[in-house]
Parts: C-alpha cells; structure tokens; sequence
C-alpha cells in the first residue's frame, strides 16, 4: 500500500525534532506535527538548557545510556552547525560533612555510567577553582555544560525539511487508527487539519504523552503509564554571576535541585524546585524567593538581600508522584502495546534535551528492521 508519510512524528519539542531527524537521515519521507505556533515551546523551551554529564542515573538506565551517548553527539552537533554553547563544566557540591557520602555515591555512579573526567576535590580546591563558594568537598564534571536550545532544535527542523520532511505547526494530533494491511490514519486539526497515512508513527508530545496514547485507537488503555506535572521555577540573580561553573548541591528526591547556572548572556540563573501541579500553570510566586534564597545561600553564603527576581517557570512530564522513586523513560514499542510501526515516548524529562540525539537513534532502530 502507498502511504503520504513513511514516519509521522506527534510533537516539535527537541526529542521528537530528534526523532524526525534520525528517521529521515535514513531516507524516509517525515512529517512532524506540532499543536503550538511555534516549535519548541513546551518542555523543550522550559528547562535549564544544562548539557548533563550522565552522573545520577542508574546503572543500565535508558537514562543512563542515552545521557551519555547523547551528550556526546549532541557536542559534535552543536559544534559543527556553529550552535552556541560552553562546557563551563559542573561542581557537584557538599557543603557540609554530613553530604560526602551522598557526592561520593554520585561519583561512583557516574563512574559507572561511563563519564569522563571526573575528578574528586577538597573544598579549598572547590574554592580555589569558585572562590565564592561554600564547599566541604565536591565532585569535578568537566563534561557538562549549557547550550543555546532553541538554535539547536531550529537546526534540528532544518535537518528534517533538508532531508524532503515536514515540520508543520499549529496542527494538533487528533487521532490515529491502525490499518488492516499495517500503518495508520492520522487526523489532524488546526486550520490546515487533514487526515493522512503514515506507515510509521511516534509519539513525542511532552505533557501530552498520555492523552495522545489514549487516542491511538488499539492502544490498551493499561499500558498507558499513568502521568503527573512536576513544576519547577526559576530565580534571576540582579548582579554579577558568582560562578563560572554549573554548581549543583546532592539532587533532591525525584529530581535534581535548584541549582546554578550561568546562562549564555553571563546572567546568573537559580532554579527549578519541584512542586507536583494539577493543571499546566506558569506562573512564578515572587514570594518563593526567601525559600530559594534560603537554600542558595547554603552553597553561596554572598548571595545578597533581596538579589533575586522571579524569572519562568516549567512543568516536566513525570511518570512519578509526591515520594515515589523516579522512573526511567519509557519507549513504548510493539512489545508493549501490540500495535506495529509504533513507538510512544513516555516521561521524557531531565536529562531529555541532553539525550535527545541517541533517543531518536533508538526509536529509529526499534521501527527500522535493517
């Protein structure tokens, strides 16, 4: 049977623009759909831009894998096509004696997950390196990282449409059902709604994960991993930036924590805590910045009065709850909800801007049978 699209991809964010790209640098004919105006402007535009080293996640982790593979490969792109970015590198900080053990736990980690580099400090070489910082003792990542996001997922859209792909906006997935004979009928909205076919489809819509699953006609509804919002905000510093590097105090459970970065115009960025949200609410609470000064000044005593302004806000789609160990992201593929030529992306979060490049390798190699 002849098919409009060998691949359809649901979602313009960086994993499923990687996703595209990957499926037609192997000479298939891809569409990406995206609901919003703009690609990029949910998940993928709402985060730390960091270029994570590998370092928390565990041993045999997709997380683990695909961080590692995918920072790598996403250097040698940024590189190549000229995308800015620094790798300022990363200090993974104890700041007091009772938090070794946990750095130190990091590092094993980290050692196993293949990172390289890393290097074991005291605090006085911690401080030597960041004068303003309060460090017992701290962990080294040179590998790691900040990088313009959005340049990279504009080149990522123009790699597809180079490739003869389309990335088309302000259409919203609507459904898709199976065809007898293999492939599927998509309907799409927006003013340019269609339905079309596609031999191949992935989904890739962030916080969408779940309602576009549940719109895959066949696809079992227990299969579909259940969701939540995990919103994070994000303080600017008034001021000069104290660091250079990326300073990250032990992760907090479920996430990483507010950390610092020092963003690609110099500026001096705070952020996300984690706070479990029921609806899709950006807004930053100015009031939050006491809390947040609070626990800044734990790494950065010199943090002054009232330097903080609130900055934005994002919510990550995750497949876990309020004390619940985090999961690892999830590829669905026939395996597990019995549907060919399909592969759903669930709880793609932190490190997904970093793993974006070998997550679109691995979905294309789970739907190509060389």
């Amino acid at each position: 049977m002849s098919f409009d699209f060998d691949a359809t991809v649901v979602g313009a964010g960086a994993v499923g623009l990687a996703c595209g790209r990957a499926l037609a640098k192997r000479g298939l004919s891809v569409l990406v759909l995206e609901k919003e105006p703009h690609i990029g402007q949910g998940v993928s535009s709402r985060n730390s831009e960091v270029i994570h080293g590998g370092l928390y996640y565990p041993t045999g982790s997709l997380k683990a894998r695909f961080c590692v593979e995918g920072r790598r490969a996403l250097y040698a792109f940024l590189e190549s096509r000229k995308i800015d970015h620094r790798k300022c590198g990363k200090l993974v900080v104890a700041t007091e004696a009772a938090e070794v053990d946990r750095i130190e736990a990091i590092f094993r980690q980290a050692t196993t997950n293949g990172v390289e580099g890393l290097e074991h400090l005291t605090g006085a070489q911690a401080r030597a390196l960041e004068p303003a910082l309060n460090a017992h003792a701290a962990i080294l990542s040179p590998e790691s990282g900040v990088f313009d996001s959005h340049g990279y997922m504009l080149a990522l859209q123009g790699e597809v449409e180079d490739a003869g792909g389309s990335v088309v906006v302000s259409t919203p997935f609507e459904r898709a059902t199976p065809l007898p004979g293999g492939g599927f009928t998509i309907t799409a909205g927006g003013e340019a709604g269609a339905t079309l076919t596609t031999r191949l489809l992935v989904t890739s819509p962030g916080l969408a994960s779940q309602t576009v699953a549940a719109r895959i006609e066949g696809y079992p509804a227990d299969r579909i991993p259940a969701g939540h919002f995990g919103k994070g905000v994000y303080f600017r510093l008034t001021g000069k930036a104290p660091f250079d590097r990326l300073i990250y105090p032990p992760p907090i459970a479920g996430a990483l924590g507010t950390h610092y970065r020092k963003d690609l115009g110099g500026q001096a960025v705070f952020g996300p805590d984690l706070v479990f949200v029921e609806t899709e609410d950006y807004s930053v609470d100015p009031t939050k910045a006491d809390e947040f000064a609070h626990y800044i000044r734990r790494f950065w005593p010199g943090l002054p009065d009232d330097a903080l302004t609130p900055d934005y806000a994002g919510i990550r789609p995750k497949l876990h709850g309020p004390g619940d160990v985090q999961p690892d992201f999830q590829l669905h593929g026939r395996e597990v909800h019995g549907l060919d030529g399909l592969v759903a992306l669930f709880g793609i979060e932190s490190p997904g801007l970093t793993s974006s490049l070998a997550i679109g390798e691995a979905v294309s190699d789970m739907l190509i049978h060389d």
